[in-house]
């Protein structure tokens, strides 16, 4: 739980903030410890607090650019001799204004003064949650004295997911706007356009031909029933994305038909495993046993399908068997290309540089990939948008054009 306090530091100077504890005489304790003599203190119970998740006890997500920025400023700052506890209350200056990060680095350093390294202070705090992978590289690289280069390399990941994630967002826009846009002209011809020239159309009594009839009952449908449309889709949406967090069996389905959608599922399947062997390599280089680093880098693809693959493969290693054989006889056949190399790999015994090289060569395929299937998308976008609405122009003008010729 959470308690705020008002006091005075060691230094002198009015101090107000919040800790986490399991209870009031722990706080009191823990804020001994770090020297401040405490004028107020009590647990927080404002349910309508930025921190909310906090007073359940429930950790926060955090940013990956933040996560990436903090590794490496500690990074920087070990590097150049700095003790643990100091970098720490260096880099809380520079989130003084970020009311979650404070209260995450006031318990690391509260948790550090009690004698803790970094990784029980990592692990024993419950304000942020951390990646399980990124716990692990913190842990063996302490207990290896390498944690300076650990944190770059963790830094140097998370920054490259976020640059990706944002490059996929950005390449992604103009294709949604065109979908967005597409929809609401549809719905506009629809909703608008049709019903006013079916009004003339009825005027004349005139027979229409099926096309127009197809369009104008469409029109009505769509007129009559669109609040209903929406709703439906709404929740279709909503409870697709329920099940997909929530119900594992169904993710698997889902991810395994993407999978095996053709273009697609190459695309999925290599900006996981680029992902993937570069994770590998950041634990094993770490300090990280190959096996577990398997099972961690597992945890962090999207994918359940290529997740489960991985997850078990690091459970069959353990028993003796290569990964190289484990993929060629998986459930779901892995990238021939990926596959071959950890192959080679365990030849030379040159895993973790091979999964360095892998982790480049596929981060540019799935570049190249993307750029190929968004220079497909704008196109079939054009043509989907351009025949819909010349399929609703030509049903309205094919009764006009019989009355002329008759």
């Amino acid at each position: 739980m959470l308690f705020k306090y008002k006091g005075i530091d060691k230094n002198g100077k009015n101090v107000s903030s919040k800790i986490e504890s399991i209870n009031l005489g722990d706080a009191k304790t823990k804020l001994r410890n770090i020297g401040v003599h405490y004028i107020s203190l009590k647990e927080d119970k404002n349910l309508f607090n930025f921190d909310t998740k906090l007073l359940f006890n429930k950790a926060s997500k955090i940013e990956v650019k933040d996560l990436s920025a903090i590794s490496r400023d500690l990074s920087i700052y070990i590097h150049s001799g700095i003790s643990i506890v100091f970098a720490i209350k260096l880099i809380k200056e520079q989130y003084k204004n970020n009311k979650k990060l404070k209260i995450f680095f006031n318990t690391i350093s509260v948790f550090l003064d009690e004698g803790k390294n970094f990784y029980q202070a990592l692990e024993s705090q419950n304000v942020i949650e951390l990646p399980v992978f990124y716990l692990q590289s913190i842990k063996v690289s302490e207990s290896n004295g390498i944690l300076d280069k650990v944190l770059l390399e963790l830094a140097t990941f998370l920054k490259e997911e976020e640059r990706l994630k944002k490059q996929i967002s950005n390449a992604f826009a103009y294709p949604m706007f065109m979908i967005t846009v597409s929809i609401l002209m549809v719905g506009f011809m629809l909703s608008f356009v049709v019903p006013r020239i079916t009004s003339v159309f009825t005027q004349m009594g005139q027979e229409l031909p099926p096309i127009t009839e197809f369009t104008i009952n469409m029109a009505s449908f769509l007129s009559d029933y669109w609040i209903f449309i929406l709703v439906g889709l709404i929740s279709m949406i909503s409870i697709f994305g329920f099940l997909y967090t929530k119900n594992r069996a169904f993710k698997v389905s889902i991810d395994l038909i993407l999978l095996k959608t053709p273009f697609v599922g190459g695309l999925v399947q290599t900006n996981e495993l680029a992902r993937l062997a570069y994770m590998i390599s950041i634990l094993t280089n770490s300090g990280v046993s190959f096996v577990e680093a398997i099972n961690l880098g597992s945890k962090i693809m999207s994918n359940g399908v290529l997740q489960d693959v991985f997850s078990e493969a690091s459970k069959q290693v353990v028993e003796g068997k290569k990964l190289s054989t484990i993929l060629y006889n998986a459930s779901f056949k892995i990238d021939s290309q990926f596959t071959q190399s950890i192959a080679l790999g365990e030849e030379t015994s040159q895993i973790t540089n091979i999964l360095n090289n892998l982790a480049d060569l596929y981060k540019e395929n799935a570049k190249d990939k993307i750029a190929l299937f968004l220079s497909l998308l704008e196109p079939m976008l054009m043509l989907f948008v351009g025949g819909t609405i010349g399929f609703i122009v030509v049903s309205m003008l094919l009764p006009i054009f019989s009355l002329n010729i008759g």
